[in-house]
This record gives C-alpha cells, sequence and structure tokens, in this order.
C-alpha cells in the first residue's frame, strides 16, 4: 500500500527534486539546511513535502548550524539530511566530521558548482570530489556517490540513506548543477518496493551492561536514540565503547582502525560500478556523474571507427574502485579519465594503475560540459 504523501509513479522532475523525493520514499522525515546555488531546489522540496509526510523541515541561520540540526534530528530517531554546494560543504565539514566520530548515520548532498570560493554559482563542476574524501582533518573513510541522471539521483539518494544506516556514517551524494538542473522522467516505484535498510536496535535492554560503542561483528555498534532509557556520553573527543572521552594514544590505536575498517572491509558490499564492454578492452574511459553521461558518445563513436573501448562508470567514488582499476591495468593500453574539474580521480585512476597503464585526464574547469571531441580525442591518443 502506499504511503499516505509519498509519491507513486512517473514523473518530470530536475535532478534536486529527485533527490528530495528519493529521501521522503527510504524515509527521510527531517531536512536542516540553508539556501545555496544549486541545491536550493532541494529544501524548496523538503520545505513543502516534508510536511505533507509528517516531517520537518527546518531553514537554519548557516551551513553549521544545518549539519548541527541534523545530528541532533539523527539522535532523536530520524532519517535526517542537509544540502549544499562547495562553500557551504567546506563549513559544514566540522560537524560532518563530527558525525563520523559519533557515528551518525545522515546524508550529505553536494549539488557541486564551480569555484574555488564564491567561483560560477549557477553553473556546473566536479570539484569538491577530493574534499568529500580529504576535507575532514584526522585520518578516515568517506563513503560518496555520484548520480548522472534525475533516476540515478532518485534511486541513490534512497541507496545513500540504507548505506549510511547500514554502517553508521554519513553519506555524501556528490551531483552537480548540469544534473541537479536537468529534467527527465522519474519512475517512483511503489513504497514497497522500496529497499529500506532496518534501524540497527539495540540488542541489550538498557542499563550498565550497555556500551553504546561497542560493535557488531560486522564492525558496526547498534543505534540507540534518545528517550530509549538508554544511557550514553555523545562526544566527538576520542572515546573508550561506553562513549566516555578517552583522549590516549592506547583508545585512538582502538577507535580509529575501526571507523576506517567498518568502511574498507565492506568496501565490495558499499562500491557499485557499471562497467560497458570493458573486459577486452584496449582503452578503458573512468567517469562518473555528468562526465559519464557526456563520455557515452565519443565512447560510441570510437567504436563505430573499429577502436575497443571499454566505459567504467563509478557509481560510488569513495571508497575508490581500486581492486578493479588494478585488475584492468594489467589488460589495458591506457585509461582516459574525463571529470569537470583539473585532475582529481584521475590521480586515483593512476595511484592504481602503478605504470601498468597510461592515465590520460581530461581535465574541465568547470562552467560547461566536455565537448564529445576532447573526450574521443583522448581515446585516439590511448589507442596508440
Amino acid at each position: 500500500m502506499s504511503e499516505p504523501g509519498v509519491l507513486e509513479g512517473k514523473f518530470f522532475l530536475d535532478g534536486d527534486t529527485a533527490i528530495a523525493e528519493g529521501a521522503i520514499c527510504v524515509g527521510c522525515r527531517f531536512f536542516g539546511g540553508y539556501p545555496i546555488t544549486p541545491a536550493t531546489e532541494i529544501a524548496e522540496r523538503m520545505a513543502a513535502r516534508l510536511p505533507e509526510v509528517g516531517g520537518v523541515f527546518i531553514q537554519m541561520e548557516d551551513e553549521l548550524a544545518s549539519m548541527n540540526s541534523v545530528l541532533g534530528a539523527a539522535w532523536g530517531g530520524a532519517r535526517a539530511m542537509t544540502a549544499t554546494s562547495g562553500p557551504g560543504l567546506s563549513l559544514m565539514l566540522e560537524n560532518i566530521g563530527l558525525a563520523i566520530m559519533t557515528e551518525t548515520p545522515c546524508l550529505v548532498v553536494n549539488v557541486q558548482r564551480g569555484g574555488p570560493s564564491t567561483g560560477l554559482p549557477t553553473l556546473t563542476s566536479q570539484g569538491d570530489m577530493m574534499q568529500a574524501r580529504w576535507g575532514v582533518h584526522g585520518h578516515c573513510e568517506t563513503v560518496a556517490l555520484a548520480p548522472g541522471s534525475p533516476q540515478e539521483a532518485f534511486d541513490l539518494a534512497i541507496r545513500a540513506f540504507n548505506l549510511a544506516e547500514k554502517y553508521r556514517t554519513p553519506v555524501f551524494l556528490m551531483t552537480d548543477e548540469t544534473v541537479g538542473h536537468m529534467t527527465e522522467r522519474v519512475v517512483i516505484p511503489p513504497v514497497e518496493q522500496i529497499p529500506i535498510y532496518p534501524w540497527r536496535k539495540p540488542r541489550v535492554p538498557p542499563g550498565p551492561d550497555f556500551l553504546p560503542y561497542a560493535p557488531d561483528e560486522d564492525g558496526v555498534p547498534p543505534f540507540p536514540i534518545a528517550g530509549m532509557g538508554y544511557r550514553f556520553h555523545m562526544t566527538g573527543l576520542t572515546h573508550d565503547e561506553r562513549g566516555y572521552p578517552a583522549t590516549n594514544a592506547a583508545a585512538q590505536a582502538k577507535l580509529i582502525p575501526r571507523l576506517l575498517a567498518k568502511i574498507r572491509d565492506n568496501r565490495h558490499d558499499i562500491i557499485d560500478l557499471v562497467e560497458d564492454d570493458v573486459e577486452g578492452a584496449d582503452v578503458v574511459v573512468v567517469a562518473y556523474g555528468t562526465s559519464a553521461r557526456t563520455a557515452l558518445l565519443p565512447v560510441r563513436m570510437a567504436r563505430e571507427e573499429g577502436l575497443r573501448v571499454g566505459l567504467l562508470k563509478l557509481v560510488t567514488v569513495w571508497p575508490f574502485a581500486e581492486d578493479r582499476i588494478r585488475q584492468l591495468a594489467g589488460r589495458v593500453k591506457a585509461f582516459v579519465v574525463p571529470e569537470l574539474n583539473m585532475g582529481q580521480i584521475a590521480l586515483e585512476v593512476e595511484r592504481c594503475a602503478g605504470g601498468q597503464a597510461g592515465v590520460i585526464p581530461v581535465t574541465h574547469p568547470g562552467g560547461d560540459i566536455h565537448k564529445p571531441d576532447d573526450i574521443l580525442d583522448a581515446i585516439h591518443e590511448a589507442a596508440g
């Protein structure tokens, strides 16, 4: 049965709106944010829609407060999210680090625009990919997905929330202005067909034996929310399994490797790739988001010329698909990496290729998308 207020059917939606509807379908009932181009449409949609499904929308005074409100809502039992763009993400990163340390599940959407600084507020970019990986101080693992269409934006909003719940971590949805403002058909299935990862309830009743940060076998602890009767301490400091501050090397040596391992050890569950004629290819185009979609035409043109070209689309950008790139590096002549920045993920491909295959970045400073001929020229160069 349909849930009251939750949409079902076929719609023409832009990517930003599709993200909002995907979040609602997977149970998001709190949005805390601050308007910023080109992500404002997400906030506008959530402001209109959340009251219709019993949720709460709050416009905060800035991005720092927005991220704080998301953490508070999550610990209060709500599936919670925010949406921003590059300058706003910079302000949110301190509290995203707090979310990582406190293992707070939530969704952070970044509709990327040209930067640095104010940059190109209304024009596209993929320049924040390394910010999503390394923007938080200290050493941590992050999860980031990259949609290439409004339908993928809807689908990946659902997947991002499920990953956040499964691994108790903030998840980035790294879209961009092109996808955010692109309008296409989006199919919203019946709510009973939407996968929803269940809340990881504590199995121990409230009492002195409960350790809020004692992990399950997969390295992830259950999630006690406020008001359930559990006593727990929430802090950004290094802490023990009780949640109490333990600011010493021994506690750090126990906590940080676990936080890393719960992502690294489960990377094969988290990483999602789409491969098109990759096996047997001489050249593999590695791309994500808008750039993966732009690459479809030059890949087809190269194949019509008789070149053996594959397309490896990174649906999950972080954790990076290191194992797959290493497998392919011993078989192909070169990788071609188009992206709307001056070479970020290309560096990861080069690192994993380890000199076994060439890597040709197709850089673009943003503002518009690649010209197909630029990618085709790089394919010709790679094919040698």
